[in-house]
């Protein structure tokens, strides 16, 4: 059956805007919740990076995205991208979103790590992913052309040929199948696969691994951005954050004693979020604690939301400093993508998180992962637009997998082996065990068997990859996996742990 229907897969800031960029072409979003909820962008308290000031210019902004992504990141990607900005906040404003602005009316414009201007645009303070969220699907439901379907994808459909021809999905009890000229998925990243994360419980990876076991090739898994500022409390699930900006505007690091955790390090407190990491981490792994001392700051003015978390947390922090550790906070790598949004697999695109663009390279600069997704919404739904491909069917999807529920044992596993810091007896641990899971059928053993394999093949420190067994860099170059080849590669260092890696 032909169809012009295109699936979008994911509510997030990248699934709505590439709904909408796609009008008047009917879209049937899934969304795994009501629209609004439970998505990373709500919980975004950073803002979006754009080169609007008068002192700026999308090149300079595109040189410190380059920077930050540590030898990986595409020139033109980033060049393409840093000149989207601008227009993209005029695209946000049109749609009504209200932006933090200064007395003079413009555009308030912050700082943050490894940003050589102020440049991020903000709304609500520390608010502006669930500021954006909000917009979006506010313009998304009063959109005619989108349709919304809550469920999740258990499945790519593929004619014989290995296009894609649409998705399965899963709502309630029952699966139903919807053939699509064009399938983007937007589902996110996959920082819920760490025991200690600040992204939602949901964020597993499940677009990677749709993408992954239809035989897409898979591009820098092995780059998990930790952010190293998440609110050191118990919750017994995601961490609440400390967002960069208050760094950018005074915030300092300390010890239990007031000593400067930054001192000595170029770039100090505004230094590459790897490089804060590991500096944090290394203090957290001796017993010492670390805190993020924002006295000097009006928190509860200028930043609400961090304000609020600290008090759901019994903390004040107009009067103490704020316990900090890092935590999965971002996934660099992704669904291999090309400038125009496409995988390696025919009818198949892939926007934000889950796509890997060439964009943030080893490590992704602050601010940039809404900018990204905005501006290949645009380029996706234009490159849909032109391609006159209408799925023919009849594409079929594999039944369902029985699968063990191996969260718990997932996450402690990723976050022992396969965290901030990693070696190869680890990585060998966590990629055998990983592939005994996924081939059991767990979808999340999936996704965290491609971080692992392909970090265990990246035999350097690069952006947020540390090996602690090899600390110096190599020439630049970017890891290419399918899943056929991480259980290949698990299969390879079966058996016992060789002694070097003991």
């Amino acid at each position: 059956m032909r169809t012009d229907r295109v699936v979008v897969v994911g509510a997030g800031v990248a699934g709505l805007a590439t709904a909408l960029r796609l009008a008047p072409l009917p879209v049937t979003l899934v969304t795994a919740a009501p629209l609004g909820e439970e998505t990373a962008t709500a919980w975004a308290q950073g803002g979006i990076a754009a080169a609007i000031g008068a002192d700026d210019a999308p090149a300079l902004h595109a040189a410190d995205t380059l920077a930050a992504g540590a030898g990986l990141s595409d020139p033109e990607v980033a060049r393409r991208v840093a000149e989207a900005g601008p227009g993209l906040v005029a695209w946000l404003a049109g749609l009504g979103l209200a932006f933090d602005r200064g007395p003079d009316g413009a555009p308030a414009l912050g700082l943050e790590a490894a940003h050589g201007r102020r440049r991020i645009v903000k709304a609500g303070g520390d608010a502006t992913g669930a500021a954006v969220l909000r917009t979006l699907a506010r313009a998304v439901a009063a959109c005619p052309s989108v349709a919304v379907t809550v469920g999740r994808g258990s499945a790519l459909m593929q004619d014989g040929n290995g296009r894609v021809t649409g998705l399965a999905v899963r709502t309630g009890q029952e699966t139903i199948e919807l053939p699509a000229r064009a399938v983007v998925l937007a589902t996110g990243g996959l920082g819920g696969l760490y025991r200690s994360t600040t992204n939602p419980a949901g964020a597993v990876g499940s677009g990677l691994v749709l993408a992954a076991r239809a035989g897409a090739v898979v591009r820098d898994p092995e780059f998990v951005q930790f952010h190293p500022t998440a609110i050191a409390v118990s919750t017994g699930g995601p961490l609440p954050l400390a967002t960069e900006a208050l760094r950018g505007e005074g915030a300092i690091l300390v010890d239990a004693a007031g000593g400067r955790v930054m001192a000595g390090i170029a770039g100090a407190e505004l230094a590459p979020r790897d490089v804060v990491a590991r500096a944090i981490a290394l203090r957290t792994g001796r017993g010492e604690a670390v805190f993020l001392d924002a006295r000097r700051l009006d928190v509860a003015r200028r930043f609400p939301t961090v304000a609020a978390l600290c008090r759901a947390a019994r903390l004040d922090p107009a009067l103490e400093p704020i316990p900090v550790r890092p935590a999965a906070h971002y996934h660099m790598g992704g669904i291999r993508v090309d400038g125009r949004g496409r995988s390696s697999l025919p009818g198949l695109w892939a926007c934000g998180e889950v796509a890997a663009t060439g964009l943030h390279g080893a490590n992704r600069l602050a601010s940039n992962s809404l900018l990204e997704a905005m501006a290949f919404a645009e380029l996706i739904a234009a490159d849909i637009r032109e391609t006159d491909d209408r799925a023919a069917g009849p594409g079929r999807a594999p039944g369902p997998v029985p699968a063990p529920d191996a969260r718990p044992e997932i996450r402690a596993l990723m976050e022992a082996e396969v965290g901030l810091v990693r070696d190869v007896a680890g990585l060998t641990r966590a990629v055998g065990r990983l592939a005994a899971l996924a081939r059991a059928g767990s979808a999340e053993a999936v996704a965290g068997l491609l971080v692992a394999a392909a970090a265990l093949g990246r035999r350097e420190s690069r952006g947020a990859h540390w090996r602690a067994d090899h600390p110096g860099q190599a020439a630049p170059r970017s890891t290419e996996i399918t899943l056929a080849q991480a259980l290949a590669a698990a299969d390879a260092v079966a058996g016992p742990i060789p002694q070097e890696a003991r």
